[in-house]
């Protein structure tokens, strides 16, 4: 309780550890046969608990640590934070049961998640409107995409109650897209070129405001496309070609925006490689999508969930895992470097993400791929919330407060 960053980053890899174990179990169970009780379908269930359980925990930690700094605002006290956090952590847990109980106890679950994280978007938005800071745009964009966020999570918790499927499938996927993907968008163009500039002076922070529109435009356009398949199944050839359009500049535009950044030069330190290998993983996961929506065009089958998995254990893990690694080291009063314990972690989780999209695209080795890289993730990730969350237990190394 003594800063937000530990409040939130502990609860978070807390969910982040047992989701992980908790889907490593199930589709193992699953593989050899043995019956799974299930009362929403297990897609749909994985994909809201891994967006709307651990990952807005991350963004309590996140935001409460470099929101106030943005906005010229004085620390904000991890007290004031402890019963909406409190709410999704229990939320999670509860949700977690009912997956397996009953879609209406799930239901109920994501109401608690719900009711925590709109707690958090007010006190994000009081802050946003007592903020003296006349730049205050990435702060905006992430009060604006945590806002989208509640709506999507109370629908997700209405739909599970009214076991409205399409729903549900339909509010998981506005969280992907309009709500996290924004914000961890927010988030590269903000941190990114300012560590890389800090770490090789070389560099300069270039990020001018048009860049982070263009980005910000591209993820939503991208989802726009997700939400109208989850709507009209079988789009049309033209629909195909349209998406096609929007993420194949897109793609190379990111590419290329990741060579501009430094990611060769951030390859000498660790720390700083984590974090652009993360961001190479949104052009990677464009770039999947342009080429599984061209061929889909030209009446193939596409590359399955290959761009969505590139997206969520590439993109949104990876650059997850990479900062909280680098708040975590520097305020428990740690060099800011990445020992070979880190950099293991680092290469399993990498594994984990290439097993999978790897599983969508060598379908005569799909069980193997999958549950290699479930086993993966699920090491990689516990592992991580074991060390890092043990950090954040404990007082700083180097005496100071916070």
């Amino acid at each position: 309780m003594t800063a937000p960053h530990r409040l939130g980053f502990f609860s978070a890899a807390l969910v982040f550890a047992i989701s992980a174990l908790w889907w490593t179990a199930a589709l193992g169970a699953s593989s050899w046969g043995w019956p799974v009780p299930w009362a929403v379908p297990p897609s749909l269930a994985h994909g809201l608990l891994m967006s709307s359980g651990f990952m807005p925990l991350f963004i309590v930690g996140f935001f409460f640590t470099a929101g106030p700094r943005w906005l010229g605002l004085p620390e904000v006290s991890a007290h004031t934070l402890r019963w909406p956090v409190l709410l999704m952590l229990i939320g999670s847990a509860w949700s977690l049961v009912g997956f397996h109980v009953h879609a209406i106890w799930a239901g109920l679950g994501v109401a608690l998640v719900s009711l925590g994280w709109s707690r958090i978007v007010g006190r994000q938005w009081t802050l946003l409107r007592a903020s003296p800071s006349v730049d205050k745009l990435h702060a905006t964009l992430l009060v604006v995409a945590g806002g989208v966020g509640v709506c999507a999570v109370w629908t997700a918790a209405l739909a599970l109650v009214s076991g409205h499927l399409v729903l549900l499938r339909l509010a998981v996927h506005v969280v992907l897209w309009m709500w996290l993907a924004p914000t961890f968008v927010v988030v590269s163009h903000r941190m990114l070129p300012f560590f890389t500039a800090s770490a090789l002076p070389l560099l300069d922070a270039w990020r001018p405001n048009w860049l982070l529109w263009v980005m910000f435009a591209a993820v939503i356009a991208s989802g726009c496309g997700t939400l109208a398949e989850v709507l009209w199944p079988g789009l049309p050839e033209r629909l195909r070609w349209f998406q096609l359009a929007i993420e194949g500049p897109a793609a190379a535009l990111l590419l290329a925006l990741a060579v501009r950044w430094g990611v060769v030069q951030s390859l000498k330190i660790r720390l700083l490689a984590m974090l652009h290998v993360g961001f190479v993983w949104l052009g990677a996961a464009m770039a999947l999508a342009a080429l599984s929506h061209g061929w889909q065009a030209l009446g193939g089958p596409g590359l399955g969930l290959a761009p969505l998995h590139a997206l969520t254990m590439g993109y949104l893990g990876t650059t997850l895992v990479a900062m909280i690694t680098r708040v975590a080291s520097g305020h428990s009063g740690r060099p800011l470097a990445v020992d070979n314990v880190a950099w293991r972690l680092f290469g399993v989780l990498q594994l984990a993400v290439v097993a999978r999209i790897a599983s969508e695209l060598w379908p005569s080795a799909y069980w193997g791929l999958l549950l290699t890289s479930v086993i993966a993730w699920s090491v990689a990730t516990t592992a991580w919330a074991w060390r890092y969350g043990g950090w954040l237990g404990r007082p700083r190394v180097d005496g100071r407060p916070g």
